[in-house]
């Protein structure tokens, strides 16, 4: 369904109104009507569950874990926010009262957020760019994904009846349904919208971020677009634990079809006796998995075309395929493998093949392994499976890999998002348009606030995060030191 340009600027008018309104509100304020989203979607019934099912594919239990974590991330990033974390408010007054200065973070302004395919609660309608947002006191204009309309609908109206019930304006949430591209594009060059939330394709995130770019006001675009999120086998590990591994590594590679961002798409390890080893073990683990249905046929139809083209190049040789089930949007997964000597010569190979694929790079020896490391681009994450031994003799390596990537794990896999304060999701370019911020965890908020100062202000016409007597009791630096004071 198209949308006028009329249609869209009556939307994008009522977030404005729906902001004016989140910024009469203060921290507490804002993550009580946080609280109550996340009730109203925990009531959610069955009929949310068997919905994104019969939408995605997505198992039931999945579904399931993905609901509470939605309910989870809603609450815990409006402790954050109620805690004044993100107001980081200071104060400097000077003694002789030559000055009295004091700042805080606020809003940016209405935010738009797409709705993601791979995460129809988390990451879509109801997800963390929707709460951090709000719980920055921005207005959130979903545009959902097409992928699950009902489901988002469903969210939607969950938000909804929390805001009514709260008492907030129309505006604080709107749910734009729309299968066109001109409708999404519309709505960043309104000049109301002030930032923008996306996790999908690097095509799709960076065009967005090129029309925030190209307005007359530039806006900041944040957009999750992807990764191969390496993992690299050291000589150590490889040789004490190389059947362990290939479980761990098949387990990862196929979750929820290979249709997450933290996917371990390559694996890159130095060649010989051990790694032939560790290859007989995947292809066995590969053979005894099961295939699976992907989202839907637009992410079948992607995977497939991008994976004929990785093993079109001579380098690339098949070494396992995994069942072949021909119904109709079932991924078969592939693992293959070339030498790190045609990685280097071909950067094209170390591309994202969204799905349930893995290229084993094989390298002369650890110096070309560094090579390979140097050749990435940016990184959601970067996996060492090592041991403390490999530690000290690859400090070089460690050195690099933290200039690649937003999170670096020592052992495990990257699949498995912690929701948590400590979590960075987010990486050097082309993994996000900014690595400064993460999508996941609390300070998620930080991606949609900015600073804002008062000078000589009388008290009572400052917001409560900044007055005389703290009366939200929140930690400030006042005169360089932290205090509740």
């Amino acid at each position: 369904m198209d949308r006028t340009q009329n249609d869209i600027d009556y939307v994008v008018k009522q977030a404005d109104t729906g902001f004016q309104f989140l910024q009469k509100t203060d921290v507490t304020e804002r993550a009580e009507l946080m609280y109550a989203i996340a009730a109203e979607i925990e009531g959610l019934g069955e009929i949310l569950i068997e919905t994104a099912h019969l939408e995605t594919a997505l198992p039931l239990g999945r579904l399931q874990g993905e609901k509470a974590r939605t309910v989870n991330q809603w609450r815990l990033y409006a402790d954050a926010v109620r805690t004044g974390l993100y107001s980081e408010a200071r104060i400097d007054r000077d003694p002789n009262g030559q000055f009295d200065l004091r700042k805080y973070n606020k809003g940016l302004g209405p935010v738009v957020v797409f709705g993601a395919s791979n995460f129809p609660f988390a990451f879509s309608t109801a997800g963390g760019d929707t709460a951090s947002a709000i719980g920055a006191g921005c207005s959130v204009i979903v545009k959902a994904h097409p992928a699950h309309l009902k489901t988002s609908q469903l969210m939607a109206d969950a938000i909804d009846r929390a805001v009514s019930m709260y008492g907030a304006s129309n505006g604080v949430f709107s749910h734009v349904v729309s299968d066109s591209f001109d409708t999404g594009q519309q709505l960043v060059r309104h000049s109301c919208v002030k930032a923008v939330a996306f996790t999908g394709s690097f095509h799709g995130g960076k065009a967005l971020f090129d029309l925030g770019q190209s307005r007359p006001d530039p806006i900041p675009v944040f957009a999750e677009m992807g990764s191969v999120n390496p993992v690299f086998l050291l000589p150590d590990y490889l040789a004490n634990n190389f059947e362990a591994f290939a479980k761990q590594y098949i387990s990862s590679l196929l979750l929820g079809v290979g249709q997450f961002c933290t996917n371990p798409g390559v694996l890159v390890s130095v060649g010989g006796e051990q790694l032939d080893y560790l290859k007989a073990e995947l292809k066995k683990e590969l053979q005894a998995a099961t295939t699976g249905k992907m989202l839907h046929a637009g992410i079948l139809e992607s995977y497939n075309r991008l994976k004929e083209q990785m093993i079109q190049y001579d380098a690339v040789r098949i070494l396992e395929e995994g069942q072949n089930n021909e119904a109709q949007d079932f991924a078969q997964p592939l693992l293959v493998e070339t030498e790190a000597s045609q990685v280097l010569a071909n950067p094209k190979l170390l591309e994202e093949v969204f799905g349930p694929f893995g290229l084993i790079i094989s390298c002369a020896d650890l110096n070309e392994m560094k090579q390979v490391m140097e050749q990435l681009e940016g990184q959601i994450t970067i996996t060492f499976a090592a041991s403390t031994h490999d530690i000290r003799e690859c400090q070089n390596l460690f050195a690099l890999a933290q200039d690649r990537c937003g999170r670096l794990l020592f052992q495990g896999m990257p699949t498995g998002v912690e929701v948590q304060y400590a979590m960075q999701h987010g990486g050097p370019f082309p993994a996000t348009t900014d690595a400064r911020f993460t999508s996941v965890g609390p300070d998620a908020v930080k991606r949609f606030l900015r600073p804002f100062s008062f000078q000589n202000w009388p008290n009572e016409f400052l917001p409560k995060e900044l007055q005389d007597g703290n009366p939200l009791q929140i930690d400030r630096l006042v005169n360089q030191r932290w205090t509740k004071a």
